[in-house]
């Protein structure tokens, strides 16, 4: 028993302990949500999605990511370990819990996160038989766009009802494409995906941009799928590219985004130009009535 009160009291001093998220303070905010989505798996989703909040709050913007991934790996990759994960989007989407009780701090000023379980590899059947199983997602963060100017989804690698639930709350969609010979197959899934989420349930989805991930300078492919894309979908890609490095494979392992592991990689640099790329492109668009665009150049 003296034992049991002692985890308690350690967990209880732990708790205490943890920083406050970022969203205690002023509720000022209108923010844009952008899901991060590719139905093909291994393509930089996460990386992307972790990074560019990264980047993002250092611009000095209040960001939220929310994991919608079972695997978690945006979640690890912050920090935050499983068993901290007492409320995640699990809870969140099936309605058990308030968006905001699942919120948690991590090492980066500014930025939050509702991490993910395992428990969302049953989401998918258990939202079939669900009334607005499309919608679940948009309720539950409605309540905290006022937190935030951006709410990043890390989307799982398909196009279930996960995404499904991702595009409809989401503004726009940012879309991670590796140079890879095979980078434009499956992509017309995901726009027509995107297209029928317009139509049906999002009016005012849009595709934000396409980010081209791990781009080896050294291999004439990387340039020939960058030109592909680029000459599929103009402007919408981004000039910024994300490049192999080995440094951004390694900080996930050390429970950081790379800008904390090493700001000065060529992985981090190109991170924090994407953020800088973004924020120009969002300048038309007023996410929050006090937001700016200060320090993102």
């Amino acid at each position: 028993m003296q034992a049991a009160d002692r985890s308690d009291d350690s967990a209880a001093g732990s708790a205490a302990n943890e920083p406050a998220p970022s969203h205690a303070g002023p509720r000022a905010f209108r923010s844009r949500i952008l899901a991060i989505a590719n139905q093909k798996g291994g393509v930089g989703k996460t990386t992307t999605t972790v990074n560019l909040a990264t980047a993002l709050a250092a611009c000095g913007k209040k960001v939220l990511i929310l994991d919608l991934d079972a695997q978690g790996n945006a979640s690890t990759g912050l920090g935050i370990d499983p068993p901290s994960r007492q409320v995640t989007s699990y809870q969140v989407i099936m309605g058990e819990a308030p968006g905001e009780t699942a919120i948690k701090p991590t090492g980066v000023p500014g930025m939050d996160i509702i991490p993910a379980s395992l428990d969302l590899t049953g989401a998918e059947l258990e939202l079939v038989g669900e009334e607005r199983r499309e919608r679940r997602l948009k309720e539950a963060l409605d309540p905290l766009r006022s937190l935030y100017e951006y709410i990043l989804i890390d989307c799982p690698p398909s196009l279930g009802l996960l995404t499904l639930n991702a595009l409809v709350a989401a503004d726009a969609v940012l879309v991670p494409l590796q140079c890879e010979f095979y980078a434009l197959e499956g992509l017309s899934h995901l726009m027509g995906t995107i297209e029928r989420v317009k139509r049906h349930f999002n009016p005012a989805l849009e595709i934000q941009g396409v980010v081209l991930t791990m781009y080896d300078k050294r291999n004439s492919l990387s340039d020939q799928v960058a030109a592909d894309v680029r000459g599929h979908f103009g402007d919408k890609v981004y000039e910024t590219v994300i490049p192999r490095n080995v440094r951004v494979s390694e900080a996930p392992s050390y429970g950081k985004p790379v800008l904390l592991y090493d700001v000065r990689c060529a992985g981090s640099q190109a991170y924090i130009h994407l953020a800088s790329e973004l924020l120009r492109r969002e300048s038309g668009i007023k996410p929050a009535a006090n937001a700016t665009i200060a320090g993102a150049a």
